[in-house]
């Protein structure tokens, strides 16, 4: 099945799919974000990463202070303790500092939480679909992923790479070996652009996005 009102935003780390995204959202569309969604089923799954990763990648939440001390409920795990998911939650740094150094630790929690993603993007994608309109669907690991057949058009977000790195090393205060291997984890930037149906140049400034963010809309206009 395809959706046939859905165009995906995709892209690299650091190539502005956010800003494209929000551009849209100011011209009246409707946009599922992949991201949001990953938060919120890692929230959701706090026992599984305390149980697979350790307890140190869970943040306990103040119970006393949210007044839940009373009815809060404990799990052991190994010689610690970790709060229900509706007092603790991840701690996405933590577990991302892990997670981006082995390929092992990464591949364990994508198949924790991508069939889960995957089934909630399915959901909010059925809902805008029968409303008949235009919408766009925030995927930044489209092509890695390979799980979304249910979606053929696709519009890549470029940036060249050396402005990637730099702008992963300004935004997450990284060396540039950390952030260069964190743009490589993904696949290569050109070799999307290649694979993209639509391309949306964001290698200059904020009013050079907005005027190529324009030539997309019309360009969807002009083939849809």
């Amino acid at each position: 099945m395809k959706f046939k009102h859905a165009i995906v935003i995709t892209g690299s780390i650091g190539s502005g799919k956010s800003a494209v995204c929000e551009l849209l959202r100011d011209r009246g569309f409707e946009i599922i974000d992949a991201d949001k969604i990953s938060h919120c089923v890692l929230d959701r799954c706090t026992a599984q990463v305390a149980e697979i990763f350790g307890a140190q990648y869970v943040v306990q939440k103040d119970a006393q202070a949210e007044n839940l001390d009373s009815h809060a409920e404990f799990k052991a795990s190994g010689n610690e303790k970790i709060l229900t998911d509706s007092c603790a939650s991840v701690d996405r740094k933590k577990l991302g500092e892990l997670v981006f150094k082995n390929p092992a630790e990464l591949a364990k929690l994508e198949a924790l939480l991508h069939p889960k993603i995957t089934a909630e993007i399915l959901s909010q994608t059925r809902a805008l679909e029968a409303k008949g309109r235009l919408y766009f669907v925030d995927i930044p690991l489209f092509f890695e992923g390979k799980r979304y057949e249910f979606f053929d058009k696709v519009a890549v977000v470029y940036a060249p790479k050396d402005t990637l790195i730099a702008r992963v090393m300004k935004r997450n205060g990284l060396s540039y070996d950390a952030a260069k291997h964190r743009v490589e984890l993904q696949m290569d930037i050109e070799q999307k652009r290649a694979m993209a149906d639509f391309v949306i140049d964001n290698g200059s400034d904020l009013a050079a996005l907005k005027a190529a963010v324009e030539r997309f809309l019309k360009e969807l206009k002009d083939k849809i």
